[in-house]
């Protein structure tokens, strides 16, 4: 029986250097990896106001199929 993922991404851009969106599916929270060379990061999306992106529990649903 498989297990179901908890994360999706939603987002990817470059090979080396990479710039990812990723969402929780269980919170909905959006988080934004980037990578180059040796090094990468990640941290939670945030808004214009500096609050966390949140997808909708229709959005989520939706990256489920």
């Amino acid at each position: 029986m498989g297990k179901e993922e908890r994360f999706v991404r939603i987002y990817s851009h470059g090979k080396i250097t990479v710039s990812e969106i990723w969402v929780d599916l269980v919170t909905g929270v959006n988080y934004v990896y980037h990578a180059a060379g040796y090094s990468g990061g990640l941290t939670s999306l945030l808004d214009k106001d500096g609050k966390p992106v949140v997808s909708s529990p229709a959005e989520i649903e939706a990256m489920k199929k």
